[in-house]
């Protein structure tokens, strides 16, 4: 095998508790993580020597700065891989968005290479590699719906939720995680997010038990600094969602609806209302990474 095409799938949180601090700095977390339909494409294809990595996207960086070309010195240096490899990416999750499109493209880079040397790691072994390049590569290696605990690289399976129609907003804004985890106070944290129901809820195909549950503690960060978050909240609300949240550390914005019309009058109202630049209908993905 000489090529590879790869799709990396980006996520969201339908749920995301931090419960702790480590004395690493490191946060101790709760989450549930799922997959949705919008993926990075990454072509990974033999050459010569070395690691070549381009893209579609003139923000990325493309040397060791990005988290492709970490992942591929991971796999040489863990699986004695003398051959080069070229990987290009077409870049479609927004960056900065806290959909760990970053995590994906790592994930992408494991999985791919995996293929196109024929080395035969299982996907345990390749997400305990993984987590060498970010908290959320063994989530992205693994896909599906999940419960994340740890620093996120402690997962469990879990059922995949009820299909609906996803609208998936990223407003004009970058936010930084390590920002946001920064500065958010672990221990002031008021209200938490019901995990071990939403766990519950996705066990009985319980959307609307779902939905209830939709909770992110890290939105009393980013939304103190960036209203125009809760201002996508609340367009989606107007326009039918059973419910909305920020996705990880932000901006991104998702709505859940069961009427694939109202969805699209949504992502028209967000785009007509300029809150969003980059506005998808999509849905939960739970086929294999």
């Amino acid at each position: 095998m000489d090529q590879c095409v790869r799709k990396a799938y980006a996520k969201i949180n339908l749920g995301l508790d931090v419960i702790g601090r480590l004395e690493n700095g490191y946060h101790v977390v709760k989450m549930v993580m799922q997959t949705v339909g919008i993926y990075d494409v990454l072509t990974l294809k033999k050459i010569p020597s070395g690691i070549v990595v381009t893209t579609d996207n003139g923000e990325l960086p493309t040397d060791d700065n990005n988290l492709i070309y970490k992942a591929a010195c991971l796999m040489r240096e863990a699986y004695g891989i003398t051959e080069g490899v070229s990987i290009h990416l077409e870049k479609n999750i927004p960056i900065a968005a806290g959909m760990a499109g970053g995590s994906t493209d790592a994930a992408g880079t494991f999985l791919g290479m995996n293929q196109l040397f024929e080395i035969g790691a299982t996907i345990q072994e390749l997400q305990e590699l993984g987590v060498k390049g970010g908290a959320d590569v063994p989530y992205c290696i693994m896909g599906g719906t999940a419960l994340a605990e740890g620093i996120g690289e402690i997962l469990s399976h879990l059922p995949a939720p009820p299909q609906c129609h996803l609208v998936v907003a990223k407003p004009d804004i970058n936010v930084s995680t390590k920002y946001v985890y920064e500065h958010l106070d672990a221990e002031g944290v008021e209200t938490h997010p019901d995990i071990d129901g939403m766990i519950e809820a996705l066990e009985e195909g319980d959307l609307q038990g779902i939905v209830s549950r939709l909770g992110n503690v890290l939105e009393t960060v980013t939304v103190k600094k960036h209203t125009i978050i809760n201002t996508i909240k609340q367009c989606m609300m107007e326009n039918g969602a059973w419910g909305s949240l920020m996705s990880g550390s932000g901006p991104t914005v998702f709505g859940i609806f069961t009427d694939e019309q109202k969805a699209q009058k949504a992502k028209d109202e967000i785009e007509k209302k300029q809150l969003a630049k980059q506005v998808f209908v999509t849905n939960f993905y739970n086929g294999s990474n």
